[in-house]
């Protein structure tokens, strides 16, 4: 699993450019999957857009053709690719926060739109999504988060409970505290997380990959583009622990059985003013 971190600039074939690129240098070092920040192709709606009416003369067609282009790439090098990007509905709505999963055979396997919005975004900014979105590469199963949804411990939780063996963070910045976030639902899920970011903001943050410990494993630079690279191996001895025992005994545990059956039937249990 990589994670990619670029510049992202106002110009989508720039950005498709500096994808097409990732997806090769990734490719050439033997990755099977590479996710890419938030915004990484159409740009981030406050860092590059400027302004919500912005959308409105967007050029959805150069974006979609860039997409169809990262597509045949996926395909060419036999490269699964996560590209953060808008997605445009009726001029009702804004359009979704989201990330194209596209496969080594060059299809595009499904779409995730951000759930949780920021106070910020709901401002005309975007559309949230409604449902989490999970995807198979050489068996094991990655599921999809954005940005302020390091904040939500429910979205990772709810990733652990459909299998997930790792989750795919895009966001435009890792500032410390997401960096925490990021790996306590690590270690609390046992599952790996790929956190991309792009290059300008590098500085608060580098894209890397955390292991189900809750470790970093690698980190890009904290200045200019990068990859970040680290192999998903439940077999590895230094995740015993939290990939054998502790996430199978976690989840008896929520289903309460292990517990239920130890709990008294005493009438001193019941009594919360006694000593």
């Amino acid at each position: 699993m990589t994670t990619a971190q670029i510049p992202v600039s106002p110009e989508i074939l720039v950005n498709a450019t500096a994808v097409r690129k990732a997806i090769k240098d990734a490719a050439d070092q033997g990755a099977r999957l590479i996710n890419f920040c938030e915004g990484a192709l159409s740009g981030y709606g406050k860092a590059q857009i400027i302004s919500p009416e912005r959308w409105q003369d967007f050029d959805w067609d150069r974006q979609e053709a860039e997409l169809r282009s990262i597509a045949e790439t996926c395909r060419h090098l036999r490269l699964f690719a996560v590209i953060g990007g808008a997605h445009r509905l009726s001029k009702a709505y804004p359009p979704h926060n989201s990330l194209y999963v596209f496969s080594d055979k060059g299809h595009l396997l499904t779409r995730y739109d951000k759930r949780y919005l920021s106070h910020g975004e709901l401002g005309g900014w975007y559309t949230p999504g409604t449902t989490p979105i999970t995807f198979e590469v050489d068996g094991y199963r990655f599921g999809c988060a954005i940005c302020i949804e390091c904040q939500f411990a429910e979205i990772f939780a709810e990733y652990e409970r459909l299998g997930a063996d790792a989750v795919l963070f895009s966001s435009y910045g890792i500032p410390t505290h997401f960096q925490i976030a990021l790996q306590a639902h690590a270690a609390l899920n046992c599952v790996w997380i790929g956190a991309a970011t792009p290059a300008q903001t590098a500085d608060k943050g580098p894209a890397g990959v955390i292991g189900p410990d809750g470790q970093w494993i690698s980190r890009c630079s904290m200045q200019g583009a990068g990859l970040a690279t680290a192999v998903l191996n439940r077999d590895d001895p230094a995740y015993e622990i939290p990939l054998h025992k502790a996430r199978p005994w976690r989840s008896k545990a929520r289903q309460g059985d292990i517990y239920r059956e130890k709990m008294a039937d005493d009438p001193r249990s019941r009594n919360r003013g006694g000593y």
